[in-house]
């Protein structure tokens, strides 16, 4: 086939018109899929008749990219290309087809019966997307004074050693914990001009704390500073912290996300437009665009095409894990509630817990009033109980029942399809030592449970056979 030839300003603006006819044709795919229901989002995403008759030979479902690099038509192309004038994928190590498919899925639940605008990165861990999301904030130079963040105390023990190790100890960037989630004068308190986001992470793991999004997102904003919400245990399915003013939400995709447990990943999802104190006009307008182009490009912490392809089909069925899995941990936590050989039960569905109401604002099941015409109320599969003990110190019996579990596994995860039950104070918290856990409220009787898709009685009954060895 004999190729016409043009001259090299011509072939530029080929090019770059191509280029806009895709981020045309982007747009009418969004505007199309901001107007179906949440379910149907997850199942289809930006993917359509077009994508697939064009792109990839009429593949009903987002194929699998596993090369690490895109090939180029010509000279013209490569140089629009790797100049980001126009769409396009180029190195796995910036993007790549399969993980755009899943960023673009995520951003529209994050942002679902919204008006925002967002942009999705997705990375290689949930670790990996927090440190993408709040180092670019955390810049400095000899002319202006060490920067600080101010934090929930209690957030995932991992998150806890990424502030306090690599953060703290290792850059001497000061984290300022918040002891009282609710307490509007302790969160003021701790902000100065030296302040660059505010942090938290609602339902927290394992203590399922939370905090009014909605006031620390005010809080933030008339300081200049963007608050940055992980809302890991809740997903897009009971919560999006965008809706109620956050400015960027990171998700350990792990987890509820890849329910069947066979990837490691994380994202992190921004708004247009987020409030901040340093970076140009290019990294304030879209976060995760600029992040994906430049710092992510060079860090380098991509997600794999495969996981990116098996999270996303995992993430077609989250509302209906997310029901049933919130439904049966309810029911778990009223059986361990009236049990005698358990102490106290926490979990954001009981009207004992003391961010009960915060609970009952922001836990709604997306989509729930469309079938029972009001909004249902659902905690999610996560709750933390203890087990009596003679001396919490020497936790005896909280030993003899994780030991007698059967049908429940013994393991760190979360999110899963299989219930999990682990140990915080042995495990994801280990690490953090007396102080931290106890700025954390984790005692060595916890037992944090998250409630797969079994039948609850078959868990319930579990339970109760391991309790009735103490």
């Amino acid at each position: 086939m004999e190729i016409q030839k043009v001259n090299h300003s011509q072939g530029i603006e080929n090019w770059i018109a191509e280029g806009k006819k895709l981020a045309a044709d982007r747009k009418r795919r969004i505007k199309r899929a901001k107007g179906w229901k949440f379910d149907t989002i997850a199942t289809h995403g930006l993917y359509d008749f077009r994508q697939a008759s064009q792109f990839h030979s009429g593949s009903i479902m987002e194929p699998i990219y596993l090369s690490p690099a895109q090939a180029f038509s010509d000279y013209d192309e490569m140089e629009v290309a790797l100049a980001y004038e126009m769409p396009s994928w180029i190195y796995t190590r910036i993007a790549n087809p399969s993980t755009l498919y899943l960023e673009e899925t995520i951003s529209l639940l994050e942002t679902y019966e919204t008006d925002a605008e967002a942009c999705t990165v997705v990375c290689a861990s949930g670790m990996s997307a927090i440190r993408s999301a709040i180092e670019p904030f955390l810049i400095r130079d000899n002319s202006s004074p060490v920067p600080n963040f101010v934090s929930t105390s209690r957030v995932y023990g991992g998150t806890f050693q990424q502030f306090t190790m690599r953060q703290m100890e290792d850059k001497g960037i000061k984290v300022r914990w918040i002891k009282n989630n609710l307490d509007m004068e302790e969160w003021e308190s701790k902000i100065d001009a030296n302040t660059r986001f505010l942090f938290g992470e609602m339902p927290s793991n394992p203590a399922v704390a939370l905090f009014d999004i909605e006031k620390v997102a005010e809080l933030a904003h008339s300081n200049n500073i963007p608050l940055i919400v992980d809302s890991t245990c809740a997903s897009p399915a009971l919560m999006r912290p965008i809706e109620f003013g956050a400015d960027i939400v990171v998700q350990s995709a792990s987890k509820i996300m890849a329910a069947s447990g066979s990837s490691i990943a994380g994202s992190v999802t921004a708004r247009m437009n987020i409030p901040s104190k340093v970076g140009n006009d290019e990294m304030k307008h879209d976060f995760c665009q600029w992040m994906k182009l430049l710092p992510f490009r060079d860090n380098g912490p991509a997600l794999s095409p495969i996981n990116s392809i098996l999270i996303l089909n995992d993430l077609r069925s989250l509302r209906s894990r997310v029901a049933q899995m919130s439904r049966s941990a309810m029911k778990v936590t009223q059986f361990l509630e009236s049990h005698p050989k358990i102490a106290k039960v926490i979990y954001p569905g009981l009207s004992s817990h003391p961010e009960a109401d915060i609970a009952a604002k922001y836990l709604t099941l997306v989509d729930s009033e469309k079938e029972h015409g009001h909004p249902e109320n659902l905690y999610g599969y996560m709750l933390t109980f203890e087990v009596i003990e003679k001396d919490t110190s020497t936790p005896v019996n909280t030993r003899t029942f994780y030991d007698g579990l059967d049908l429940i596994w013994r393991a760190t995860d979360l999110g899963r399809v299989k219930t999990v039950a682990t140990i915080p104070a042995i495990s994801t918290h280990l690490q953090q030592g007396d102080a931290g856990r106890e700025l954390a409220a984790i005692q060595p009787n916890h037992v944090r449970l998250s409630i797969g898709i079994e039948h609850v009685e078959d868990i319930i009954t579990d339970l109760h056979r391991a309790l009735d060895q103490i």
